[in-house]
C-alpha cells in the first residue's frame, strides 16, 4: 500500500490528508467573526449601488440562495441577479463567458474545474480580502478551506457546502429480505468475498422467477431488481458515487496528497482489488452491467422504478430520494472495510469571483455574504444541502430531521473522520478521461486489472 508518509503507523486518513493540505504555504488569517452571524455587508461604501450577477447549477438550492441576496441586496444596498443552469450549459456558459468577458462577477465553483481555471488566471485572489476582512477560516467544516488555496498560497474562493455519500435504500425490500436497519449501519466489506455487505447486496437481488441471488437456481440473466445500482455518472477518476467508498475503506488514497496531487495510486494492489471485486458484482447479477448505467447515467429513475433495492449516492441528493412518497426509503452508512473504517469522499463547492469582473469589491462582499453563517443558516433551514459553516451544519441536520429524513448516515462520516479530501490536481480533465475509458473497459469485461497500471503510468507522465 502506498501511503502518504513514510510511517508505518498512520493516524486516521482525513487527518493525514489534513495535516498535509495544512503544510501548503496558507496565508496568515486572523481570526474574525464574519462567520459567527455578521456577514459583513456594507463594509465597503464604494461598493454600494453596484449591480453584480451570480451563478448556480442546482435549481433546489435557487430560492435560498434568492433570499440571501434580498437580504444582502437590503443590507448593503448592492443589487445580486441570480441565474440558474443546468450542469453541462453552466460549464459551458461559464468557458464562452470566459472568453467573451462576459461571465457572471461571482459564480459557484467545483474542484474539478478549479486548477484550469486557476492556471487560465479566470479567479480573482481573494487573499488580502480574507486578511484585510479578518475572514474566520475556522468556522467551517474542518478540511473545507484549505481546498481551495493553490501552491502558492493564494486563495481562490469560500467555502459554501459539503457533501458525502451514503446509501439510499428501498425500506420495503430490505425488510422483505430479513434485514433491520440496525444490520444495515454495521455492515462490513472486503474485497475477497464481499462481506456482510455483498451478503445484503446478494439478498436483495432477485431475478424474473422471483429467486434471489443468494439462492439455489438464481438467473443472473434475467434480473428483475438488482441488490445495487451502478451510476453511470460516476465512473470517473474519483468515484465518488461508485468505487470509491470501498478503495478508501482499505486505506488506499488517489495520490500522494491533496491538493494539488501529482503522484497517483491507481496500480496498488488495494486499489486493484477492489476494482476486481466491483467488477464481480455484475459478473454475478448482482449489479448492472456498463451499458445500462450509461444508458441512464443517474439510477435514481431506475431505482424510484423498483429496479434497484440500493443506490450509492451523494447528500445532495436526498431531496430526490427522500422527498417523495412512492418507494419507501432511508439511509444507510457506506459498509465498514478492511481498514476497520467506513469512508465517503469529501467534496465541497466554493463561490469565486470571475478575474475580469467590473465590480470586484462589491464581487467579494457579496462572495463574504455567502460564505458566513447569516447566509448559510438560510441554506441549512432549507434542507437541501449540508452548509459549510460547522454550526449552520448542525442547524441542517435539524431542518432534515424536521422533515422526518434521518441523514445521518451522511454526516457520520464528518463525525468520525473518515472522509477523504477529493484529489485536486493540473490535468484532472485528461486524468478523468483516461480513467473514465477504463473504468467502461474494465467494467465491462474487456480488458482486465492490469490496465489500471498502465493508466497510472500515463497518469503519473502527466506531471514529469
Amino acid at each position: 500500500m502506498t501511503h502518504l508518509s513514510g510511517s508505518s503507523t498512520q493516524p486516521t486518513r482525513r487527518r493525514r490528508l489534513l495535516a498535509l493540505a495544512a503544510a501548503l504555504t496558507v496565508p496568515a488569517v486572523l481570526a474574525g467573526c464574519s462567520q459567527g452571524g455578521d456577514g459583513g455587508t456594507g463594509g465597503d461604501d464604494g461598493a454600494q449601488g453596484a449591480e453584480i450577477t451570480y451563478w448556480l447549477w442546482d435549481s433546489n438550492q435557487q430560492p435560498a440562495y434568492q433570499q440571501c441576496a434580498d437580504a444582502f441586496t437590503e443590507e448593503s444596498g448592492i443589487d445580486v441577479t441570480i441565474e440558474q443552469y443546468g450542469w453541462a450549459d453552466y460549464w459551458q456558459g461559464l468557458t464562452t463567458g470566459f472568453a467573451s468577458g462576459t461571465a457572471p462577477d461571482v459564480f459557484t465553483d467545483h474542484l474539478s474545474y478549479y486548477p484550469q481555471f486557476v492556471s487560465q488566471g479566470q479567479l480573482m485572489d481573494l487573499t488580502e480580502n480574507v486578511e484585510n476582512d479578518d475572514v474566520d477560516l475556522d468556522a467551517y467544516q474542518e478540511g473545507l478551506a484549505e481546498l481551495w488555496v493553490d501552491e502558492e498560497g493564494r486563495r481562490y474562493g469560500l467555502p459554501k457546502d459539503f457533501d458525502t455519500v451514503a446509501t439510499f435504500y428501498n425500506e420495503q425490500m430490505v425488510t422483505d429480505a430479513g434485514y433491520t436497519p440496525e444490520q444495515l449501519a454495521t455492515l462490513e466489506w472486503n474485497p475477497e468475498d464481499g462481506g456482510t455487505f455483498e451478503e445484503l447486496v446478494a439478498a436483495l437481488t432477485v431475478d424474473a422467477n422471483g429467486v434471489r441471488g443468494n439462492e439455489p437456481g438464481f438467473d443472473k440473466s434475467n434480473v428483475a431488481v438488482y441488490g445495487l445500482a451502478l451510476s453511470g455518472n460516476g465512473l470517473n477518476a474519483s468515484g465518488q458515487q461508485t468505487w470509491a467508498p470501498y478503495a478508501l475503506s482499505t486505506g488506499w488514497y488517489f495520490g500522494d496528497q491533496t491538493p494539488w496531487t501529482s503522484e497517483w495510486n491507481y496500480d496498488d494492489e488495494e486499489f486493484t482489488d477492489t476494482m476486481a471485486w466491483y467488477r464481480s458484482l455484475t459478473e454475478k447479477g448482482y449489479m448492472p452491467g456498463v451499458e445500462i448505467a450509461l444508458s441512464e447515467l443517474d439510477p435514481a429513475n431506475g431505482y424510484l422504478a423498483g429496479r434497484y433495492a440500493l443506490v450509492t449516492d451523494g447528500s445532495w441528493m436526498n431531496s430526490t430520494y427522500l422527498g417523495q412518497s412512492d418507494v419507501p426509503t432511508k439511509v444507510a452508512p457506506t459498509p465498514i472495510g478492511p481498514s476497520g473504517e467506513r469512508a465517503s469522499v469529501f467534496n465541497g463547492l466554493a463561490d469565486g469571483i470571475w478575474a475580469g469582473t467590473d465590480e470586484p469589491e462589491a464581487a467579494w462582499e457579496w462572495v463574504k455574504y455567502l460564505a458566513s453563517a447569516d447566509c448559510q443558516d438560510v441554506v441549512a433551514e432549507a434542507a437541501v444541502v449540508f452548509p459549510a459553516v460547522t454550526s449552520s451544519t448542525e442547524k441542517a441536520v435539524q431542518a432534515f430531521a424536521d422533515k422526518g429524513w434521518d441523514v445521518t448516515p451522511f454526516t457520520v462520516q464528518v463525525d468520525e473522520g473518515t472522509t477523504a479530501l477529493l484529489p485536486i490536481a493540473d490535468h484532472w480533465a485528461d486524468i478523468n478521461s483516461d480513467f473514465t475509458s477504463t473504468t467502461e473497459s474494465f467494467l465491462q469485461g474487456s480488458s482486465d486489472v492490469d490496465e489500471y497500471a498502465q493508466l497510472n503510468e500515463r497518469v503519473n507522465a502527466l506531471f514529469q
